[in-house]
């Protein structure tokens, strides 16, 4: 038996009535629930690519999440950074002509995956320009996800500083996250063509969309739980 606890959620995101959209999370001390989502909502999820290559890896990982989350139920938008005219950012020379564009779809957002080559061990100038125009108005308590891809033998490096910069925003960063390493021979032209490295991306991509709107979840159980011991294992 799985217990629906009956919260009041935000009427934007959960509705008591049940839908195809059911979710599990662990709340109070770990016990599973079956979070009901509304149907009315349909969460908005964008990938912002890093990379300006035309024939960019960055950009491919990046579709294949976008197409696993709008799979599990979202919207989603490939922000291109080709497409916006973002000078680097000079306070006092006020804002670029696409910056407010740029604001608005962010903050438009209930997840944002934030997608990089790794140049010289961290995220590229281009990704790091696109976040100085945008600030916490538009990522606070956004659910956010890390996805790096770099063409040597290491990745890593870049998504512990984009985390450090998430947190900063004061954004809700998912704990999965993609480092691809070697990209030139695990990513082709259109698709990942590692099989776990694109379970991977895909399950990232299904995780933005789960948790999108994590903020608005409920702080604490305020009934009592009863055990779904299906969901249960032996560790």
């Amino acid at each position: 038996m799985i217990f629906q606890p009956q919260f009041n959620f935000p009427k934007r995101i959960f509705a008591i009535s049940p839908t195809k959209y059911q979710f599990r999370y662990n709340f109070c001390g770990g016990y599973p629930y079956t979070v009901v989502m509304s149907s009315e909502f349909t969460p908005r999820v964008i990938a912002i690519c890093g990379s300006l290559r035309d024939a960019s890896r960055t950009r491919v990982a990046l579709h294949e999440a976008l197409a696993a989350a709008e799979e599990a139920g979202a919207t989603t938008t490939l922000v291109d950074l080709r497409d916006y005219e973002l000078p680097c950012l000079k306070a006092e020379e006020g804002e670029a002509s696409d910056a407010k564009m740029l604001r608005e779809t962010v903050e438009q957002a209930d997840s944002v995956l934030l997608g990089t080559p790794n140049y010289h061990g961290s995220y590229s100038g281009a990704l790091k320009n696109a976040l100085d125009y945008c600030g916490r108005d538009e990522f606070e308590e956004t659910t956010v996800g890390l996805l790096e891809v770099a063409a040597g033998d290491f990745a890593g490096s870049a998504l512990m500083h984009l985390r450090t910069v998430s947190r900063t925003l004061r954004a809700w960063t998912l704990p999965i996250e993609v480092a691809i390493p070697d990209s030139h021979t695990l990513v082709g032209d259109t698709r990942i063509k590692d099989h776990d490295i694109a379970e991977r991306t895909h399950r990232l991509g299904r995780a933005l969309t789960r948790y999108a709107g994590v903020a608005d979840y409920p702080k604490k159980c305020t009934q009592t739980p009863v055990r779904d011991t299906k969901q249960e294992t032996t560790h």
